[in-house]
């Protein structure tokens, strides 16, 4: 027999499909401000293994020479970022939600034994609430990545204004290295959450849709 199960309410979906498109604007819109000086890459001495973008990457994309309307989006958004996160975290503490969120000290075993079942290397799987462990860990750092971005991005934005704030980030190239090195890290949490969703199946997709899950449970013999 099929049974309705709630699951998210309806701030913590709404909260989530604001923050989706505003990050996504925030990486794009970023992008378009890096090309003004893209000297990150990945190597040694004089040897480049990975440029941070190649120059067919901007040319395919249009990105050369925008960085006004870059720093326009940008700036306009970081504070729809912020409000949006802050609101989060506000009804997250209000509501009582952080207990089910903040991991714990099992939580980094679990993890791993949620990684190895989710990709079938083991039949283990380990219990699970509202959230697993790896949804926790990962959840909690986007929170902490989110306060990371804001502080370096008010660092690299206004570095004489915030000296202060700039000097916390070890200084302006010190808070550059730390925002983009976020970046990443939210693209990495974007590809990783949707292969994520792919393998919850439809049911989990549908809960932040919609606030529920449809499961079945078995009929107790009588």
């Amino acid at each position: 027999m099929k049974q309705i199960e709630k699951k998210h309410p309806l701030a913590i979906r709404w909260f989530h499909w604001i923050n989706f498109p505003v990050l996504a604007i925030m990486i794009w819109s970023g992008t378009l401000i890096y090309w003004a000086n893209d000297v990150y890459r990945i190597g040694f001495g004089d040897t480049t293994l990975l440029r941070f973008y190649p120059d067919s990457f901007y040319k395919a994309f249009h990105i050369d020479g925008r960085l006004a309307e870059g720093m326009a989006w940008h700036f306009f958004f970081m504070w729809l970022f912020f409000v949006n996160g802050l609101l989060y975290v506000a009804y997250t503490v209000f509501s009582g939600e952080w207990r089910l969120l903040v991991p714990n000290r099992k939580s980094f075993k679990e993890a791993i034994q949620v990684t190895l079942y989710d990709f079938h290397l083991s039949k283990y799987k380990p219990p699970q609430t509202k959230y697993n462990s790896a949804q926790k860990i990962a959840y909690t750092a986007i929170i902490i990545m989110g306060i990371g971005s804001l502080i370096t991005g008010l660092a690299i934005y206004k570095p004489t204004q915030w000296a202060w704030v700039t000097w916390i980030c070890g200084g302006y190239t010190s808070a550059r290295v730390i925002h983009f090195i976020l970046t990443i890290g939210y693209v990495l949490f974007f590809l990783i959450h949707v292969i994520q969703v792919i393998l919850a199946g439809w049911n989990n997709f549908r809960a932040m849709v919609v606030g529920f899950e449809v499961n079945e449970k078995k009929e107790e013999n009588s």
